[in-house]
């Protein structure tokens, strides 16, 4: 864990997932001043929005905070040179080959970790010489690797093959499932569903309160023919599953998902039309909390498990 807490100069291995709609400042912020590492979602921000976002999480932070940036992102020329000019000394890459702009950012003192779903991506990344890894399972939300593999089977396994520090996510967001990400293998975590549902989540509160009320098996991993993301089952979800399960082509998918899906259903809350990007932990989620109560909660169960396991050996010792 200390691998993680030096590289970014924070207090807890935690990092806030940077997703599209809900990692605007004040969400990146208060992660970072509540110990963790905060990430701006640049996804879903124009060049100059995301410029605005990091003044003002410069101005409401003191703390180190980061940018995630999918690769593919149509702008990504213009978002790297806004990122460098603003100063910011983290960046989270994803979607795309690390070796484009991995190097490019090293070269101005940027701190690269790329987002993975496989151990050969793994490697890659490690071989175009990012400072770490984010190891993604199948039970997280938003854009998912097409082999469907478990975080708990994912983490031993790119472990076994890198060499620099590793970041589990995927169904991450407890104490618990932190530990249990530190004993597979991992130095930190990357926690995104349960910050989506916070109070300084940019998401819209119809999608907030859908979080709280999901129940185990409300999402399901969809449009699998075009680029695989776990969605929230609602009825747009039902018309993309029947088209799906009528074989439907890649260019009859795209036509239904068309454009702004995701800023219709997450950002400005419509429950019908949008898609509604959320891991498997939703339904876990069970209120609207501040960041601080969330990493709180988190760090204090973490502990407390983790120091009552060690009595019980010391104890079973001196037996």
């Amino acid at each position: 864990m200390d691998s993680i807490k030096q590289l970014f100069n924070i207090k807890y291995p935690i990092v806030q997932g940077g997703m599209i709609w809900c990692s605007g400042w004040e969400l990146a912020s208060a992660v970072s001043n509540a110990g963790g590492l905060g990430l701006i979602g640049s996804g879903s921000m124009y060049p100059e929005v995301l410029r605005e976002h990091i003044k003002k999480c410069k101005q409401a932070t003191d703390k180190p905070f980061g940018v995630n940036v999918p690769l593919l992102y149509p702008n990504i020329e213009e978002h790297i040179k806004i990122i460098i000019e603003e100063g910011v000394k983290i960046v989270f890459t994803s979607a795309g080959n690390p070796k484009t702009w991995t190097n490019h950012l090293k070269q101005h003192g940027i701190t690269v970790v790329h987002v993975v779903s496989n151990v050969k991506f793994a490697i890659k990344c490690q071989e175009a010489g990012v400072d770490a890894i984010v190891a993604e399972g199948f039970e997280a939300g938003g854009h998912n690797g097409r082999e469907e593999t478990t975080t708990l089977v994912l983490i031993p396994q790119v472990k076994k093959a890198i060499s620099i520090p590793l970041i589990a996510a995927g169904g991450i967001g407890s104490g618990r499932a932190m530990l249990a990400a530190i004993a597979l293998g991992a130095q930190g975590v990357q926690i995104g569903s349960r910050f989506a549902a916070t109070q300084e989540s940019s998401a819209h509160i119809n999608f907030k309160n859908a979080i709280v009320d999901a129940k185990e098996g409300d999402t399901q991993l969809s449009l699998k023919q075009l680029t695989p993301v776990r969605l929230l089952k609602n009825p747009f979800y039902a018309r993309v599953n029947e088209l799906e399960l009528k074989g439907a082509d890649k260019d009859e998918l795209s036509a239904l998902l068309g454009r702004g899906r995701a800023k219709k259903g997450m950002f400005e809350g419509d429950l019908i039309e949008g898609e509604l990007e959320i891991g498997q932990v939703s339904g876990a989620i069970d209120k609207i909390e501040t960041v601080k109560e969330v990493i709180d909660s988190i760090v204090t169960e973490f502990n407390t498990i983790l120091y009552t396991w060690f009595w019980r050996q010391i104890i079973i010792c001196f037996r």
